[in-house]
């Protein structure tokens, strides 16, 4: 027999033997739909009637005699015999299979069973494509997001290049001036590289300011930091319009040092 899904309306040929005359639940493959599955319907076993016995054909006329002839007395006629009719016999009685309530077992035999309905291969559902990138496109998106909220909480790793700036905020009130005109470089006759660098610090506020340390940083001619020191103000505090000066040499510094950087020194 074959019976078809009411809910997707995937239609499967399955034995009668597996549903029974009672019916059964049943489920689809294709969208796990459970349904009474009613049995197929069988014969009718009404006895067959007996076909009606046939009527004895009726005896010819006797032809008449002529008029010289002598009449002849009517032969007498045989009683009808009776027509006896055998009973037909009925037809063998069908075995009622026993059903069994429906079980997990029978679901898994049933949804396993293979169909001509069923989507064989090379017939595969097409992906959607468009579904798949909007998906992937939420999953950054969200990503991101919880980049960014980690970075605001925690701040940036430490082994990131931008996750600290190299000089400090500073105090607005606190002015630092390093000329490059005051700035040297160069080779000591026994080969030592050697750097100066000399500048001042000025309060141009209105309220004594507490002096920072200053840090000094040179890098190569591929902007490379290749060498850092830190110097410490001769003064810790600086009343308004007082200023401070600040001459610093180092030796040894990297041959490949071009540019130097002056600013206060991050906390």
């Amino acid at each position: 027999m074959i019976i078809a899904c009411p809910a997707c309306s995937t239609r499967y040929v399955v034995p009668d033997s597996a549903i029974g005359v009672d019916g059964r639940t049943v489920r689809c493959a294709k969208c796990r739909h459970s349904w009474f599955q009613d049995g197929p319907d069988l014969p009718s076993r009404e006895p067959t009637a007996a076909p009606p016995a046939s009527a004895p054909a009726p005896a010819p006329a006797p032809a008449p005699a002529p008029a010289s002839a002598p009449v002849a007395a009517p032969e007498t006629e045989a009683p009808e015999a009776p027509v006896s009719a055998e009973p037909v016999p009925e037809p063998p009685a069908v075995p009622r299979p026993v059903v069994r309530p429906a079980s997990r077992a029978d679901d898994a035999a049933f949804e396993d069973s293979a169909s001509s309905f069923d989507r064989q291969p090379p017939f595969r559902p097409r992906r959607n494509m468009a579904k798949l990138w909007t998906m992937a496109g939420i999953a950054f998106a969200v990503l991101v997001a919880v980049l960014i909220a980690l970075a605001v909480w925690l701040g940036l790793p430490r082994w990131l290049p931008a996750a600290h700036a190299t000089f400090g905020a500073g105090n607005p009130d606190l002015v630092l001036a390093f000329p490059s005109e005051r700035q040297d470089r160069r080779t000591l006759p026994n080969g030592t590289e050697y750097f100066g660098a000399s500048g001042t610090v000025t309060n141009v506020g209105k309220q004594p300011q507490e002096v920072p340390p200053i840090l000094i940083v040179l890098r190569d001619a591929k902007d490379k930091v290749v060498y850092t020191w830190d110097v410490t103000p001769p003064r810790e505090m600086l009343k308004p319009g007082e200023s401070v000066t600040i001459n610093e040499a180092v030796t040894d510094v990297p041959k490949s040092a071009k540019v130097a950087e002056i600013g206060w020194k991050p906390e």
